[in-house]
C-alpha cells in the first residue's frame, strides 16, 4: 500500500495568443476588428468578463492532468461542457501496492486516530482486493471493493468559461476539502498563465 498526496500538471499553452483569438472572434458581435491592434486583447477580454458576456471565452481550452482520489474525481466529473479521459479500474490490474491519496483533513496532528482508521481500512481493502485476483476474479469484479481515496489520473480539457465556473464552484469554502484543495491547485497553475482571465476569482485556500 502507497499513500500519495495529489497533484495536478496544467498543459503548456499560450496565454497571450488566447487572448488574440478570443478579442478577434469577440469582435465579431461589434464588427469592431477594426480596433484590434497588439496591445488590446487584454483590455477586450477585461471588459468582457466585467459585462458578463462570458461565452466568447468557450473560444479556447486547457488541458490538465489531475491525480486525486476516486471520490474527488466523481465531483470533477460533474462539470460540462468538458472532456476527460480516466484511469479504468476496469482494465488496470493492480498488482503491485494500491496507491491512495491522503485525505487532507485527516493528516493533521490532533486527529491522527481519525487518519490510524483511515490507513487499516485502506489495508483492508487492498487486502480485499489483491485476494479476490488471486482466487480468479477480473480487475472490474475486484474493483467493487475498492474505495473513494483509491488513487486515480485523469484528463480534463475545458473551456476558460467552464474552468472559471468551476473555480467559483471548487475553490469556495462550502466545497469538499478535497476538490478545494485540487481546485486551487489547479486556479495556481492556469491564472499564472492567464491573469486576466482568472484573477478576480479568489486565490486565498
Amino acid at each position: 500500500m502507497r499513500i500519495i498526496q495529489p497533484s495536478v500538471k496544467v498543459e503548456e499553452f499560450d496565454g497571450k495568443k488566447m487572448l488574440r483569438k478570443i478579442e478577434k472572434a469577440g469582435r465579431t458581435c461589434y464588427k469592431s476588428e477594426d480596433r484590434i491592434t497588439d496591445e488590446s486583447a487584454g483590455k477586450f477580454v477585461t471588459n468582457i468578463i466585467k459585462r458578463g458576456h462570458e461565452s466568447v471565452l468557450e473560444h479556447e481550452k486547457i488541458t490538465a492532468r489531475v491525480i486525486c482520489d476516486r471520490g474527488v474525481s466523481h465531483e470533477l466529473v460533474r462539470h460540462r461542457i468538458a472532456s476527460y479521459s480516466q484511469e479504468s479500474t476496469r482494465y488496470v490490474r493492480y498488482d503491485k501496492d494500491v496507491e491512495f491519496i491522503e485525505p487532507c483533513f485527516w493528516a493533521v496532528p490532533h486527529k491522527r486516530a481519525y487518519y490510524k482508521r483511515w490507513q487499516v481500512a485502506m489495508s483492508i481493502a487492498e487486502m480485499a482486493y489483491k485476494g479476490l485476483l488471486d482466487i480468479g476474479a477480473t480487475p472490474q469484479e475486484a474493483r467493487s471493493v475498492l474505495p473513494n481515496s483509491l488513487k486515480t489520473e485523469i484528463v480534463v480539457t475545458m473551456n476558460l468559461r467552464a474552468w472559471r465556473n468551476f473555480f467559483k464552484l471548487r475553490c469556495d469554502k462550502a466545497a469538499h476539502p478535497q476538490i478545494r484543495q485540487i481546485a486551487f491547485m489547479l486556479l495556481k497553475d492556469i491564472s499564472n498563465g492567464l491573469p486576466i482571465v482568472f484573477d478576480d476569482i479568489v486565490k486565498e485556500f
